[in-house]
């Protein structure tokens, strides 16, 4: 009788390992994962152009790079401000959480930069770290407390890790939600409608209503996980970040998982001409996958 429950026993485990590789076909193959470089120090915060070039930062270089869709790598800009959390506006210009001094930056196409954001003296910032831009042009942001080695200051301006939403043209930021104990990862759904964030501190993602003020609401548990970057597909599903990258159906139930041989993979975004191209930033390297799925951002 106890052979026979073993048998049993590892016949499904068999059919669970051979439903998670199918499931993982469907998005891509795995041994396509192709190593762009690890020239650089920590890689973060992808974003894609208008074209499918995708812009990224070596944070602790200070430095924001360009891999195009060639497949060719330049420097973009070497005073970055410390940019992390990088996202396109609708102008073409590149938008950074620039943690450096608590900021908001723009970059114009010949990386000139412009300060669109920066708090009243003496009530910094925390340290924006991840963004995204709704169809209005709002920004919402994550504003984490990561100590930095480059900061002089050892202890917040603040009280709270919260999200933001800067309206646009504004100069004043609204708290939309102060309740997460570490704000990371941020994306939006392509409809403008539902906003994703994840508690790196609390490792949970959770989801919310979009309302027409900016506001958010009906916040709800999506994932157990918490995560570093996020992206959408087109197929409304979730890519979460931390070791390697695990994708979650619009149910919030497992459907793949892309190993990324680093000890930590920070954010992701889809880019290239068709936008079917995963770009992955991992520790002191960069990573591209074929996707059978295409980005929303």
């Amino acid at each position: 009788m106890l052979k026979f429950f073993l048998i049993i026993f590892f016949i499904s485990l068999n059919l669970v390992a051979n439903a998670q590789i199918e499931e993982n076909q469907a998005l891509f193959i795995q041994d396509s994962l192709k190593l762009v470089s690890s020239q650089f120090k920590f890689t973060e915060g992808p974003a894609v152009d208008k074209k499918g070039n995708i812009f990224f930062t070596d944070q602790p270089n200070n430095t924001i790079w360009k891999y195009d869709v060639e497949g060719k790598l330049s420097l973009f800009t070497a005073k970055a401000g410390r940019a992390n959390g990088l996202f396109f506006d609708k102008k073409g210009n590149l938008i950074a959480c620039a943690d450096e001094q608590f900021e908001l930056w723009s970059f114009d196409k010949n990386a000139v930069a412009t300060i669109i954001y920066k708090n009243p003296k003496g009530a910094d910032l925390n340290g924006p770290n991840d963004l995204w831009i709704d169809k209005k042009g709002g920004t919402y942001f994550t504003d984490p407390y990561y100590q930095r080695d480059y900061w002089t200051r050892k202890a917040p301006a603040i009280i709270g890790e919260k999200v933001y939403y800067l309206p646009k043209e504004s100069s004043s930021i609204i708290a939309v939600d102060d309740r997460l104990q570490r704000p990371n990862g941020i994306v939006g759904s392509l409809d403008g409608k539902t906003l994703y964030v994840t508690d790196a501190k609390a490792n949970k993602t959770y989801r919310y209503d979009i309302k027409s003020d900016g506001s958010l609401t009906n916040r709800k548990l999506f994932v157990s996980q918490g995560s570093d970057g996020m992206t959408l597909d087109n197929q409304g599903n979730l890519y979460l970040t931390r070791k390697g990258v695990t994708i979650y159906n619009s149910k919030g139930e497992q459907i793949g998982h892309i190993n990324v041989p680093e000890n930590h993979t920070a954010n992701l975004c889809f880019g290239g001409k068709n936008r079917d191209v995963l770009f992955i930033t991992a520790s002191k390297s960069i990573y591209t996958i074929k996707m059978k799925v295409k980005g929303v951002e």
